[in-house]
């Protein structure tokens, strides 16, 4: 579940005021533990130095939410600048509460309360400068749809054109001529009277004239 509205720097200061009012006896100034460096030097680690790193990472956390499109609403910024305003009037009204540590969380919570209304205006800037140049937001460019154009219709051909393709189709038919032989000589005629060229046949009995 996203923690959007809840304000995280209300965590470290509300250690701080449990430590204030319940446990007294605790010095934010008492070393915790010692942290050895590479230099050779030990690093006492102090409560205030914890609550402090506490602030920051969630701080850099407020940060990283505020700059999300659609984050912090104005709800969220009256939740941070109600626990600016809280943290700051207990630094300047309560004895407990002046220190240098406290001094610095209540920094932390102004800082994250003037980012919040900074990122929101930097969000309205763009949106209206976009809205106004009336250049939205690009998107890929769809890819032209391929056109089919339909085959030209063939022309009507011309009425000569027309007879000159059903003429070279149908060729005109041929005539053939039967060969004629030349004449050999005249077959033999094993009687001497039908010769031809008689006009009849002669007979013994039939006289000349």
């Amino acid at each position: 579940m996203s923690m959007v509205g809840f304000p995280l720097l209300l965590i470290p200061l509300a250690i701080y005021n449990i430590i204030a009012f319940l446990m007294r006896d605790v010095s934010f100034a008492a070393p915790l533990f010692t942290l050895p460096l590479t230099s050779g030097t030990a690093w006492p680690v102090t409560l205030s130095d914890v609550l402090l790193t506490l602030g920051i990472l969630l701080l850099l956390c407020e940060i990283i939410k505020g700059a999300r499109p659609g984050a912090k609403y104005l709800t969220d910024h009256l939740l941070s600048l109600l626990v600016f305003c809280g943290a700051a009037a207990e630094f300047v009204l309560l004895p407990q509460f002046g220190t240098s540590t406290y001094f610095l969380l209540v920094l932390l919570a102004l800082v994250d309360f003037l980012s919040g209304i900074a990122l929101r205006a930097r969000r309205r800037v763009v949106t209206s400068a976009a809205e106004v140049s009336g250049h939205p937001a690009r998107t890929p460019a769809a890819a032209p749809e391929p056109r089919f154009d339909p085959p030209p219709a063939p022309s009507v051909p011309a009425a000569a054109s027309v007879a000159e393709s059903v003429s070279l189709d149908h060729p005109e038919p041929k005539i053939v001529h039967p060969e004629v032989t030349p004449a050999g000589p005249s077959p033999e005629v094993p009687s001497p009277q039908l010769q031809p060229g008689n006009d009849s046949p002669s007979s013994p009995d039939t006289p000349r004239r």
